[in-house]
């Protein structure tokens, strides 16, 4: 076992935000480079902290790949894969950046995010094409990196890429200073680069320094040989999207069918800005007296709309153009229009009653798309946890399912 964390601590100062959270969920080291497991990637995501204050453990090579052994083909993947996985396996920084991409992406947009990898368009995309994301992802990072001792810079980018960087050999393009506003920008630029540029010659040098990881493994076989096709990465993407919304919804169903309406208010509220969270949630237990409760497919529905939150954000200033402001049924049918995801009449009605605050029964931008984009972050504006309020019917479903 490595060193207490807080020997390195120091580390935090020089880190993104995105870099930090993923320090404090890894919880292996190999060859000085950090790493997640399945269960740490879920717990980034579905947790403000980790459930238990960890240090780094070792691995050795015979572990790493005895855990390599064992990951399964692509093609037996499974909304339960990180779950069955659970601590065998490895997930790299550069992973962990392309897993939260795929989180808040529609499923339209897993073709276009297909197509960027596939650089030579052969409709298969092999294990040097992944790997440019290693380069295009530490290329914005250096762009980003705070000033300071470049020892300790230094050695968070070893920590964080498994090898030492220097500024000058990433990609040079015009307008440096001009950073996207996230990975997916990112990514989607700079790969339509990656054929005119040094950062596909940069994958194979990356390729003979880096060791192998649970999903080059899953991806591209135990030899990096295996190409993979769309549906196969199609069904790695939804798998990945439904097994993490599983988890959430699991932690609140306690065994039963359904969440309640306040327990979905809450997982909706958690990640977000929103300064008095208690309003929302006494609006809601006034305007829903009678429990029905939120199905797991409602549920889905509900976060496969969220991810198409931009072409809905359209339509929602559509409206406000039109000095509109908006009804159960207009938000019903602008969400089909926009994302051709259909929504329940009951789910879209404790939408309006968690959201329409001054209870005029319409839906404003404000309202409602500005709290929902801070969602889209999962906690890297800030987590800030929500008391749950335990109401009577949450009593009797607990004792039920207790019995």
């Amino acid at each position: 076992v490595t060193e207490n964390r807080s020997d390195l601590e120091d580390l935090h100062l020089y880190a993104t935000p995105r870099e930090q959270r993923f320090r404090r969920f890894a919880s292996l080291e190999y060859e000085g480079q950090l790493y997640m497991t399945p269960y740490d990637f879920i717990q980034s995501v579905t947790s403000d902290e980790p459930k238990h204050a960890k240090k780094w453990r070792s691995l050795s090579k015979q572990e790493l790949n005895q855990i390599l052994m064992e990951t399964p083909p692509v093609w037996k993947g499974s909304s339960k894969l990180f779950r069955n996985l659970n601590e065998k396996g490895v997930i790299s920084y550069t992973e962990y950046l392309f897993l939260l991409c795929i989180l808040t992406k529609p499923h339209a947009g897993f073709r276009i995010a297909f197509n960027m990898f596939d650089t030579d368009g052969n409709e298969m995309v092999d294990k040097k094409e992944f790997l440019v994301l290693q380069e295009i992802f530490r290329k914005k990072n250096e762009k980003r990196e705070k000033r300071g001792d470049e020892e300790k810079r230094a050695m968070l980018r070893l920590q964080l890429y498994g090898y030492h960087t220097s500024t000058n050999s990433v990609l040079k393009t015009e307008g440096e200073d001009l950073v996207p506003r996230s990975y997916w920008d990112t990514l989607r630029r700079s790969t339509s680069q990656a054929l005119f540029s040094d950062l596909a010659e940069r994958a194979d040098d990356i390729s003979s320094s880096l060791s192998d990881t649970t999903l080059l493994v899953h991806f591209f076989g135990k030899k990096g040989k295996a190409e993979l096709n769309f549906e196969d990465f199609y069904r790695f993407m939804d798998n990945l999207q439904t097994e993490v919304l599983e988890i959430e919804f699991l932690s609140y169903s306690n065994g039963m069918n359904t969440i309640s309406e306040e327990d979905f208010a809450h997982i909706l509220l958690r990640y977000t800005n929103v300064e008095n969270t208690s309003s929302y949630l006494e609006n809601m237990r006034c305007s829903i007296p009678e429990e029905k409760g939120i199905t797991f497919e409602e549920f889905r529905s509900f976060f496969q709309f969220l991810n198409n939150l931009e072409d809905f954000a359209i339509a929602m200033q559509m409206y406000n153009f039109a000095s509109r402001s908006i009804g159960q049924d207009e938000f019903k049918r602008a969400v089909y229009v926009a994302t051709g995801v259909k929504l329940s009449a009951h789910l879209v009605n404790t939408v309006f009653k968690i959201f329409d605050v001054d209870r005029d029964d319409q839906l404003s931008y404000k309202e409602f798309i500005g709290i929902m984009k801070d969602r889209l972050n999962r906690g890297f504006r800030g987590y800030k946890p929500i008391q749950r309020y335990t109401t009577f019917k949450s009593c009797v479903r607990k004792e039920l399912y207790s019995r």
